[in-house]
């Protein structure tokens, strides 16, 4: 770790600077010793420097000038102050200023080394930190988001528009429809989007333990609470807090909820100092809120609080066009996560792919991707390669079948099956609209009669 840390050492007592230039470049860092401190604020802004070491009294720019200057622009690097020991009450109040620690002259080798040591960690935790957060920015920004469709289209506008303001935002969508990507995608095109993005799964947790997982508890709330331990609004304070499967909240956890949306304080389980926070909501569901709202399941108060912006996620059925788009993707992650060579889907295997009804949508997609990906020996991937369910067409239609709701309009059924099979015959087709008709088997004005009647474009 000494080896990757750039210290800068500032101090007019050029003496000074010599001995620890030699100390510290023995222990193994790179070091850039300068005595005049404005030109050493200069070369922060050129340089990549890890931990910034100053002397506290100096005549033009102190110590605590350097402090607060590299505090307000550079925030993640650790500062060191050196003082004399007469001077400790100074050193003292720059701690309080955000200093990482002072160093009193004359110091002791040892003393000094930890201290830097100490420092070095840090200054490699914050450096992973910000390296992980432009990854996350870059793998969730509005970017990936990956579509053309019309669908789409409309949602990347929603986040777009949505993004900048401190609104509520509820993503309503099937299972596997992406409605966490587009909460990340959300948060980091924000103006918080270097802060916490913290996410909870409602249904993933009973209610006791949902509540103490939202609000955290204190020390001694509950049996097993040995020590006071902060929950997710904490935690998310300054940023996002995601709270997906939200229709899966208990009566009395959404009666909390409200009151947290309403007036952005809350108290730990066990508690009764109330903690304010500044946070932005994100909510997503798989089911129909406002029906569960007129079936009483749901709180109507605390629906309208979540549903200030609200985005639908369109079915991966409804955005065929996109699934090459989304399948080649998945081949590019998997063959650089894995480091393997790329492969390609032919193109009766992709009609197969764009055809299927997708039930599990978009994360039921990447899986088939992935399993290609793996099973596949060659570079091409061909209809054979797909799984059963996607080139079976009974296994489809008994997939098919199995989604639906035992109790349902036979009449509206078979229309949306029709138009589900006229759409996979057009897709088979590449588009052709007599191949499809002969796939069908039925004329080609016939087919023209049902893509007028179903609205399908037959492009």
């Amino acid at each position: 770790m000494n080896e990757q840390a750039h210290i800068l050492l500032l101090d007019e007592e050029k003496n000074y600077l010599l001995v620890l230039d030699a100390l510290l470049t023995d222990a193994g860092y790179k070091v850039t010793a300068i005595s005049d401190p404005e030109a050493g604020l200069s070369f922060l802004e050129e340089s990549e420097v890890d931990i910034v070491i100053t002397d506290m009294k100096m005549p033009k720019i102190t110590g605590q000038d350097v402090l607060e200057h590299v505090k307000k622009n550079y925030p993640y690097i650790p500062v060191l102050i050196m003082t004399a020991f007469g001077s400790i009450e100074g050193a003292v109040e720059a701690m309080r200023y955000g200093a990482f620690d002072y160093i009193t002259k004359p110091f002791a080798n040892d003393e000094l080394l930890l201290s830097v040591q100490n420092a070095a960690t840090l200054a490699y935790a914050q450096r992973q930190y910000r390296l992980l957060q432009e990854n996350l920015k870059d793998r969730y920004n509005l970017g990936q988001i990956v579509g053309r469709s019309r669908p789409i289209r409309a949602v990347m506008d929603l986040v777009s528009r949505a993004a900048p303001s401190k609104s509520t935002v509820l993503i309503s969508g099937e299972s596997g429809t992406g409605k966490e990507l587009v909460a990340k995608a959300i948060h980091f095109a924000s103006p918080r989007a270097k802060e916490a993005f913290v996410s909870v799964n409602c249904m993933a947790l009973n209610p006791g333990v949902l509540e103490s997982e939202l609000f955290g508890h204190e020390k001694g709330s509950f049996t097993g609470a040995v020590a006071m331990r902060r929950g997710r609004f904490e935690l998310a304070n300054g940023g996002t807090l995601f709270l997906d499967e939200i229709g899966e909240l208990s009566h009395d956890m959404q009666i909390k909820l409200l009151r947290v949306l309403q007036e952005r304080r809350f108290e730990r389980v066990g508690g009764s100092d109330e903690i304010e926070v500044d946070i932005r909501i994100v909510a997503a569901t798989n089911k129909d809120l406002a029906q569960e709202v007129a079936k009483g399941a749901f709180r109507e108060d605390l629906y309208y609080r979540l549903n200030v912006v609200h985005i639908q996620l369109p079915p991966l059925r409804e955005r065929r066009e996109d699934i090459p788009l989304l399948a080649a993707q998945f081949v590019n992650n998997y063959a650089r996560d894995n480091q393997t060579s790329h492969k390609s889907f032919t193109p009766d295997a992709m009609n197969y792919l764009t055809a299927y009804e997708w039930p599990g949508n978009i994360r039921q997609l990447e899986n088939v991707v992935e399993r290609c990906m793996v099973m596949t020996r060659d570079d091409i991937i061909t209809v054979d390669d797909l799984p059963a369910e996607i080139r079976d067409e009974e296994a489809q239609f008994k997939s098919a079948v199995d989604f639906l709701p035992v109790e349902l309009d036979l009449a509206d059924t078979l229309e949306k099956i029709e138009k589900a099979l006229v759409r996979r015959a057009l897709a088979r087709a590449d588009f052709v609209q007599t191949k499809a008709a002969e796939l069908l088997g039925i004329s080609k004005s016939l087919l023209q009669y049902k893509l007028k009647k179903y609205k399908i474009a037959g492009h």
